[in-house]
């Protein structure tokens, strides 16, 4: 049976995306899961990846992008035990999951419950996910406490938003004055960093400073952002969103200026998170926050806001909808109806 996957050949533009038929479905490998997706997200971080933007990614084209997904176990490969045909999972694949089918080493799935919203369930794997683990994880926020988040109207931006919300955080947010509207549900106060200097505005509704930044902004942002911070609180860095039009090496120039920030002295922690380190230095915290977002989706406590579903072919679109900051939302790809059937080619890389 043919399938379909999205492949770059090379890095460039939203054009290097081609929509390609595979002849036969991929065949797992000992320890593997075929599985079938349901939905994916397109995120910013695909298109840095797309561009060869993305530090951590060093394989080269050809392959499928896709950070994430949502999907269907469809085939066991030999000895693989934790999950049976039927059973709903996900993965923070990295990159991948623009594909109908692929193959996945089953220690790294994690269950999703049947009675969520494919879509819904992937916008937490990267997204609310990152804001979960800055927020808990690295800075360990406490009720009552302030943050600054840049970006807000972003996916990572309003998760940060909801999930402080939730834990009775006060909030500070910049964001365009366009997208205020679609924030207001949070109760953030809200900053619109084209008309106002969010400097000026948090010195004067914040003059201690608040107890923890949220930045992807960029090594120029960083450093006015750790102005914010009361002695004892935390800049939490995690990408560089204003730098990656420069390409991988003003990225990278940016990564190391803020490793020497790290090594100022000072009163005010400032920290790197990256989703990918701290799922390899604790796969364990994986586990648990993740079922505990999905809890809380299963709850109601939150609501991812999808702002398109559109079929995997359209994933060019998609990118150029991201990079024209056009969604006030997630983007959710989701591939055509298939029934799933047996294979017998390795998986694609």
């Amino acid at each position: 049976m043919p399938y379909r996957r999205v492949v770059i050949r090379q890095y460039g533009p939203p054009d290097v995306l081609e929509v390609v038929e595979e002849p036969h479905l991929p065949d797992p490998a000992r320890g593997q899961v075929r599985v079938k997706m349901l939905a994916a997200s397109a995120s910013y971080t695909d298109t840095m990846i797309r561009r060869g933007a993305y530090p951590e990614i060093r394989k080269k084209p050809p392959f499928s992008l896709g950070y994430d997904l949502v999907g269907v176990v469809d085939k066991l490969g030999e000895g693989a035990r934790r999950f049976r045909p039927g059973d709903r999972v996900c993965d923070l694949t990295v990159i991948g999951a623009y594909s109908e089918y692929l193959c996945a080493d089953e220690d790294r799935l994690v269950p999703v419950p049947d009675d969520l919203d494919p879509g819904e369930a992937v916008s937490l794997v990267l997204s609310f996910m990152t804001a979960y683990q800055m927020l808990h994880r690295t800075v360990k926020v406490r009720p009552g406490q302030s943050i600054l988040v840049h970006g807000a109207a972003g996916a990572v931006g309003s998760a940060l938003l909801a999930l402080a919300q939730l834990h009775g955080v006060r909030v500070f947010g910049t964001a365009s004055g366009q997208k205020h509207d679609k924030l207001k549900p949070y109760g953030a106060t809200l900053i619109d960093y084209q008309r106002e200097d969010f400097v000026e505005r948090l010195s004067r509704e914040a003059p201690e400073g608040v107890d923890a930044v949220f930045d992807a902004l960029g090594l120029k942002s960083f450093k006015r952002s750790l102005k914010m911070v009361k002695p004892g609180g935390t800049l939490v860095a995690y990408g560089f969103s204003n730098t990656v039009n420069r390409g991988k090496g003003a990225v990278v120039r940016d990564f190391l200026g803020f490793k020497f920030m790290e090594l100022l002295p000072g009163s005010r922690r400032k920290v790197f998170y990256s989703i990918t380190a701290m799922r390899k230095q604790h796969p364990d915290w994986f586990v648990q926050d993740l079922t505990a977002l999905f809890d809380l989706l299963s709850e109601k406590k939150i609501k991812p806001v999808i702002w398109k579903r559109l079929p995997l072919s359209a994933a060019k679109q998609a990118h150029e909808l991201i990079e024209q900051s056009k969604p006030k939302g997630k983007i959710i790809l989701f591939p055509p109806k298939t029934e799933p059937t047996e294979g017998k080619v390795p998986c694609p890389s």
